[in-house]
């Protein structure tokens, strides 16, 4: 891991949620000067930290939270525009369903003859060759296979068969060449991104998703660390059990670990994985962690998540060999949801941070942790996250006694409680306030990010500038200023 100068719980700090592919003008490529104007503003308004959705390639759904690759960026976050010598070779169409195709003829140019960047994209081959050659090559056979997942593909290739898949290499050598030319450009501009904001003060804070999608390069490749049956099917998947968010708890779906493997193996898949986060990321938030402690385990084939059962997992001895390698953990645990003893001992036994949401504080129990008065200066506080409705949306949906009691606690009129709910998380004393840029613009629920426990409608919100008043970056930083965050 390449540390950064010092980590981002140093000091009082406030950031912003606001996913790439929700970027003004992301269309263009959000690695651009998408990302780069809204690192500005970032600066501008006092804030020095700006959390991203995880990164990686996405399916038809569009989570980011149903990973196809432990490394591998999502190519259609690439600007275009700004591909180097390689993009002569691209053009300059802008039409959304040209984007491949510009990208696959960016990738011919990178491997032209006399290419300026030949010999860093060489470099970059062989420096992620570990990762990079099984994802190539399993993009390029499922394309072949017309998207069919890879427990459907004939069995020599489902199975790794060294023959087989030395075939595939050969037959789908230029389909690879395309994959890793567009690897290479994620890399490319997310690495001069990550400089941009550093020379910004904005420290860049991501996210893992604890789980893989079923269809994922690692489960492919590395069967034997997933809970699966010889026909490359969970035997059991993962879930939360009912919460706040679904009475029939979130059926997931993705294929759980075998611990017992991975402990066998020093937790090195583990260790590249999150490697390859700290690269990326100042600070990692790890989605689920109490699933580190022991995880919710769905029957194969359940309609919901009703029917699971808690089994233990192999955290503790996970994390004491990532600060064995890494030493600092610069990590965030999602413990939203009902947690445990247990899961606050493992985070608290690793000095980790734990998150806190004000909209989770109302429900007339004054020592309710995430009301902002119960806050510790080791917290990561929120108005509300990606999985909860904006602010604005979830005070309006509240029952009329509950919306008075939530004004009361902030001492305005209902018609200012968005502001006052952003102003009491910059006012409180966790470490890191986190506002999702919706509330900052006191947006609806038609700007909400995701449904937890639906698949259809989400993702989908795209920030534009029309909607940013002129004087919002500076009443940003006058707040930040007040409360000792810039």
């Amino acid at each position: 891991m390449s540390e950064s100068p010092s980590s981002v719980l140093d000091r009082r700090r406030a950031g912003v949620l606001l996913h790439a592919t929700s970027l003004p003008d992301a269309e263009a490529g959000a690695l651009g000067q998408a990302a780069r104007s809204f690192i500005d503003w970032l600066a501008a308004g006092g804030f020095s930290v700006w959390q991203l959705l995880p990164l990686g390639p996405v399916g038809a759904d569009r989570s980011p939270y149903y990973g196809r690759s432990n490394h591998a960026g999502d190519p259609g976050l690439v600007d275009l525009g700004e591909l180097g010598s390689a993009g002569e070779a691209a053009g300059t169409g802008k039409a959304r369903g040209a984007r491949s195709e510009r990208l696959r003829a960016a990738g011919r140019g990178l491997r032209a003859e006399g290419s300026a960047q030949a010999a860093d994209y060489s470099a970059f081959l062989a420096r992620e060759a570990y990762w990079l050659d099984d994802y190539a090559l399993f993009t390029a056979i499922q394309a072949r296979e017309s998207g069919r997942p890879w427990w459907e593909w004939p069995e020599a290739l489902r199975t790794r068969d060294a023959a087989a898949l030395e075939r595939a290499r050969l037959e789908l050598a230029a389909e690879r060449a395309d994959v890793e030319a567009g690897q290479y450009f994620f890399h490319l501009q997310y690495g001069a991104l990550k400089r941009y904001a550093a020379g910004k003060g904005i420290r860049l804070f991501g996210d893992i998703p604890i789980y893989l999608a079923p269809d994922s390069v690692e489960v492919w490749a590395h069967p034997e660390l997933f809970q699966l049956g010889p026909d490359g099917r969970p035997t059991a998947v993962a879930g939360v059990p009912p919460d706040y968010f679904s009475v029939d708890g979130q059926l997931w779906g993705n294929p759980l670990y075998r611990w017992d493997e991975h402990e066998r193996t020093g937790f090195s898949w583990w260790i590249e994985r999150l490697r390859a986060q700290f690269d990326l990321f100042d600070l990692v938030r790890i989605d689920h962690f109490r699933g580190l402690e022991s995880y919710w385990a769905v029957p194969a084939g359940a309609k919901t998540a009703a029917s699971g059962e808690w089994r233990p997992a192999g955290g503790a001895k996970l994390l004491a060999r990532a600060r064995e390698v890494f030493g600092r953990l610069d990590v965030v645990a999602e413990d939203l949801g009902v947690i445990t003893p247990a899961v606050e001992e493992l985070r608290d036994s690793f000095g980790l941070p734990g998150m806190r949401v004000a909209q989770f504080g109302f429900d007339g129990n004054s020592r309710n942790l995430h009301l902002p008065h119960n806050w510790s200066t080791r917290s990561i506080a929120y108005t509300g996250t990606h999985d909860n409705d904006t602010t604005a949306g979830w005070f309006g949906g509240l029952e009329p006694a509950l919306r008075a009691e939530v004004a009361d606690y902030l001492g305005v009129g209902a018609t200012d409680v968005v502001p006052a709910m952003t102003r009491a998380l910059l006012a409180s004393v966790a470490g890191l306030a986190v506002v999702p840029m919706q509330d900052l613009l006191g947006l609806g629920r038609e700007a909400r990010m995701n449904s937890p426990g639906t698949i259809t409608g989400n993702w989908s919100w795209v920030l534009a500038w029309s909607q940013v008043p002129a004087g919002l970056a500076a009443g940003c930083r006058r707040w930040n200023e007040l409360y000792g965050r810039c």
